[in-house]
């Protein structure tokens, strides 16, 4: 995994930080993970790189994917606000209450969204062959360790650190 440097950012944006990345390499089956504020920025990734471009994929692993302008975590990034977007209007359609969790089994894995409290989103791409109660109880801890500490400094903190990774 490829993480942000952390040089220059607070506790609690450090904190964060090893919070993901404790997600992304203990828990089985997580290939990537991003936190995205409430207006559908980019806060936090695990930007593991995603495949080089050309690369094929091995047999049972789904299409090759090429790099996109920051990895796999910019799509994810963007596939967690949308999905967020999309399964809020329907609650409030159905007048179900807030969104708590989505989850989005394929043939070749498994996109899990969970809401944080501060209205950012925290988004797991996984294996097809994870554990999803172990993926979404990971998932829950990390909202329940990173909600309160996600206050409007931290968020624009995270925000410029990810406008300067490369």
């Amino acid at each position: 995994m490829t993480a942000p440097s952390t040089y220059g950012l607070s506790t609690q944006a450090r904190n964060l930080q090893w919070l993901l990345t404790d997600l992304v390499e203990e828990v089985p089956g997580v290939n990537s993970v991003a936190v995205v504020s409430s207006d559908g920025l980019l806060l936090l990734s695990s930007d593991p790189g995603g495949a080089a471009p050309g690369a094929a994929a091995a047999p049972g692993e789904g299409p090759a994917r090429t790099k996109g302008p920051r990895g796999a975590s910019a799509d994810l990034a963007t596939i967690v606000s949308g999905l967020g977007s999309l399964t809020t209007g329907a609650a409030e359609l159905m007048e179900g209450g807030a969104v708590k969790q989505t989850m989005v089994a394929m043939e070749y894995g498994s996109v899990f969204v969970m809401a944080i409290s501060d209205g950012s989103l925290l988004g797991v791409h996984a294996t097809p062959d994870c554990d999803m109660s172990v993926v979404a109880y990971h998932m829950a801890l990390f909202v329940g360790r990173a909600g309160h500490v996600l206050t409007p400094e931290v968020r624009s903190e995270l925000r410029q650190s990810m406008e300067k990774t490369p």
